[in-house]
């Protein structure tokens, strides 16, 4: 663990914190350093990793942890749960490229990218304590909805909507509530049933099942052989 002091004047990857010199030409603004970046989001992971919860986290601590300055972080975060929404994008698996034209193609995509996520929260004793302690901050959960999950509902619409755009879906019902059919299977498996099965063609089953329908299928009309008779009429 990296517990180095470090004296927030004297960032290297930043350059000085302080005042610039009176004769120093005024700059416009100071690029960001991703080496710094990528330090101070693995330094909360790695103090999450040896069990500390958001709520024992402090900028002072993870900024020692990171090797650089309280003033560092401050510059790109307001504060610990703006970082802490950042670290756990950052952790999740990035989301699908998506050709941005077709329908039923790219919600396809963006429900399977779905399921993976899914996969692997489960597999991550990590991710899963995260998500927990995120949802016990209501502020904290409610920036992540806006930041992460807002985004990907609206691109999942605009497939939807492309797709109905295309002749693929019915142009009669709303965009929304389509839409919501189609995640809502997912999110079950994924949120509310841990325990439940996510297969590789979970995503296509949802995608048939909904174009099918879920009314019974009429039977096949049974035609019945009229045998001839014999007998006078």
């Amino acid at each position: 663990m990296r517990q180095a002091a470090h004296n927030p004047a004297q960032d290297p990857a930043e350059g000085p914190v302080g005042p610039p010199c009176q004769d120093a030409e005024p700059r416009r603004g100071r690029p960001r350093s991703a080496a710094v970046e990528r330090a101070i989001l693995d330094a909360v992971v790695e103090l999450l990793e040896t069990g500390e919860t958001l709520d024992g986290l402090s900028i002072e601590r993870i900024a020692r942890t990171a090797g650089v300055g309280k003033a560092t972080i401050y510059r790109r975060w307001s504060g610990k749960e703006e970082l802490f929404v950042d670290v756990l994008r950052d952790m999740e698996p990035a989301d699908p490229t998506v050709s941005g034209t077709a329908g039923l193609d790219d919600l396809r995509i963006m429900l399977e990218s779905l399921r993976t996520r899914s996969l692997a929260q489960r597999s991550s004793a990590l991710l899963h304590n995260v998500f927990v302690q995120m949802k016990k901050h209501p502020r904290l959960w409610t920036e992540y909805q806006t930041t992460v999950l807002g985004p990907r509902r609206a691109a999942m619409l605009a497939a939807v909507q492309r797709a109905v755009d295309a002749g693929e879906l019915r142009g009669d019902l709303d965009a929304e509530l389509m839409n919501d059919l189609f995640l809502g299977p997912m999110l079950v498996r994924t949120v509310h049933r841990p325990e439940a099965p996510l297969p590789e063609d979970l995503a296509d089953r949802i995608i048939a099942a909904l174009l099918q329908g879920l009314a019974p299928r009429s039977p096949k009309a049974q035609v019945t052989a009229v045998e001839p008779t014999s007998a006078p009429v």
